[in-house]
């Protein structure tokens, strides 16, 4: 009997991201498929909403715009800080990552340049405000074992592994946490 995707299926796929102008963001096209619970907030709502009735060999195009993705870019994010603000923290350059405490919780911030008088740091998602372009192919649907119905706490994802909301990288999904944690997801 051949199982659909639905809420608490274990799924696979492998899965390769592209932006508006075709350049692949993330691909696990040659590597290992990307496992996950799904149903659970393991991936962004617009691609698991498009996984959603798929079967085993399904391959499909999804379109996800930034809404159902990683939200619309917010200028408020991005500000200028003063560098005495990281001292301690040796030489800080473009790409480097940092959490801060906010009035909403920790939040992760991206060094996006670095000057004599203000560091530049941006706490968008480095996909917000983007279109997603997809092309997928389901590999696995099944039943989850006891494990992936119940994955260990990871915390290698800021502790939102459980439903990563965009804060695990590139391709939007943990992988399921106990499936490797989520160095699967790009962070």
């Amino acid at each position: 009997m051949t199982i659909s995707i639905s809420k608490d299926k274990w799924v696979t796929i492998h899965y390769t991201l592209k932006d508006d102008d075709g350049n692949i963001l993330d691909s696990s096209v040659g590597s290992k498929p990307l496992g996950y619970l799904h149903g659970n907030g393991y991936l962004i709502a617009g691609l698991e909403k498009e996984l959603e009735g798929k079967l085993p060999g399904d391959k499909f195009t999804a379109v996800i715009q930034p809404k159902d993705a990683y939200g619309e870019y917010n200028e408020a994010l991005a500000m200028n800080v003063s560098p005495e603000q990281f001292e301690g923290n040796g030489p800080v350059e473009p790409g480097m990552k940092f959490q801060v405490m906010t009035n909403q919780g920790a939040l992760v911030v991206t060094v996006t340049e670095v000057t004599d008088k203000y560091v530049r740091v941006d706490g968008n998602h480095e996909l917000a405000g983007k279109t997603l372009h997809f092309d997928i192919e389901v590999v696995e649907v099944r039943e989850p074992t006891e494990e992936e119905l119940n994955p260990p706490s990871c915390g290698g994802c800021g502790g939102n592994c459980g439903g990563c909301g965009g804060d695990c990288g590139g391709d939007g999904g943990c992988g399921g946490c106990g499936d490797g944690g989520c160095g699967e997801c790009g962070n």
